[in-house]
């Protein structure tokens, strides 16, 4: 059986010549993810040992790296994270909300990230809560989860975020619960012109503070004359923002969270092949209808296209926003379900008692027994053999 191909096998085979060709350009970040990526789950980062409870059968594993850009690791953190969210879901109508900047401002967002997202989710966060209170339009408070994505399905750069948004708020004195119309949440073109105008004024605040900076095919925009002709024609075009129908359940929401929440620019499951020096993945033309097609790149411009996508350290990529905010989440929640008139949810004595199942990645591949950790090793010591590390 041949291995599933993965990003990794790419950063390990051409990873040390793309950082030599690239070396004046590549950043720390940059550098830290290729090298995380390629050491995932190998001898480099240590492992454990584990032994089936059941058959005795014993199983080396090596550490995962824990980056959030490694298309190993988001896996269990999706899971984790889904667990956690599950509690929160209220029993009504969820949209999805997306919000997207024009390739014009998306150049300088790459090259000012940091500032540029912070103030991407700031604008979204404006927009959705300041029309939501707006009596014209629904009159409430609401609460949502945003998520940034910065690319589309050919690894280009396309900063945008996905919001997730209960169909319904909070009146202003907090009395009642406001429920959006069955299929429509807010205008979309009202949304489109305000989320423009808060971007581009907290764009230019940061210019003004030169807090942005500006090089390579865009360092004239360095200039005031140039940098303001840019906001100029930027408000002259339409902005795309888009809601999708509702969710047809709170089992629909999650499904979708854990597709997009923990996602990375491009998972291991498209790639197709490596031929020579270039690189086979398989991507979604959504200008013909989604249809899938196969595009290939040469390995130093597929590296290229998937650094793009780097996060600065420290930067949260998935915020929570308004009743979800989480200073106050679970007394708005707990507010919120008896306006709805249903109850909270929490586990009972009897589901606390019952042991759960453990993970797939815990059992055992002969039996299904549970494996428990009877060794391990770190990266300091040598990889031949683990130093064995008594867990009794």
């Amino acid at each position: 059986m041949v291995a599933a191909l993965e990003v990794a096998d790419i950063f390990r085979r051409y990873g040390e010549q793309y950082r030599q060709t690239h070396d004046a350009h590549l950043g720390r970040v940059a550098r830290r993810v290729m090298s995380a990526v390629e050491m995932c789950r190998t001898a480099r980062l240590g492992g454990h040992v584990q032994q089936c409870q059941d058959c005795d059968k014993l199983r080396i594993a090596y550490n995962s790296c824990r980056n959030r850009h490694c298309p190993k690791c988001q896996g269990q953190a999706s899971r984790d994270w889904l667990a956690a969210r599950q509690a929160d879901l209220l029993p009504v109508g969820y949209f999805h909300v997306v919000f997207t900047v024009p390739q014009e401002i998306a150049a300088i967002a790459f090259q000012n990230k940091a500032t540029v997202y912070a103030i991407l989710f700031r604008a979204v966060a404006e927009t959705l809560r300041k029309l939501a209170a707006d009596p014209r339009h629904l009159g409430a408070e609401i609460g949502f989860i945003a998520v940034l994505h910065s690319w589309g399905q050919n690894l280009h750069y396309h900063p945008h975020i996905h919001c997730i948004v209960p169909g319904g708020g909070l009146s202003a004195d907090q009395s009642r619960w406001v429920a959006c119309r069955q299929s429509y949440f807010l205008p979309v073109r009202v949304l489109s012109r305000l989320f423009r105008r808060l971007f581009l004024e907290q764009l230019k605040q940061a210019y003004d503070l030169a807090q942005l900076q500006f090089f390579g095919d865009i360092v004239g925009l360095a200039s005031p004359v140039a940098f303001n002709r840019t906001l100029k024609a930027a408000r002259r075009i339409d902005w795309v923002v888009y809601a999708k129908p509702p969710f047809a359940g709170p089992e629909q929401v999650l499904a979708y969270l854990g597709r997009y929440t923990h996602r990375i620019a491009i998972s291991n499951s498209r790639l197709v092949s490596i031929d020579g020096d270039r690189v086979t993945f398989r991507w979604k033309d959504y200008r013909t209808g989604g249809r899938q097609k196969v595009m290939t790149l040469d390995a130093h411009e597929f590296i290229r296209r998937f650094l793009l996508h780097t996060v600065p350290d420290g930067f949260h990529r998935i915020r929570h926003y308004g009743l979800l905010a989480n200073g106050h989440r679970q007394l708005k929640l707990d507010l919120c379900r008896s306006l709805l008139g249903v109850p909270t949810p929490a586990s009972t004595a009897e589901e606390a008692d019952v042991k759960p199942s453990p993970p797939l990645a815990h059992r055992c591949p002969c039996c299904g027994g549970t494996m428990t950790i009877i060794g391990s090793w770190t990266p300091l010591q040598p990889v031949h053999w683990p130093a064995w590390n008594d867990s009794s």
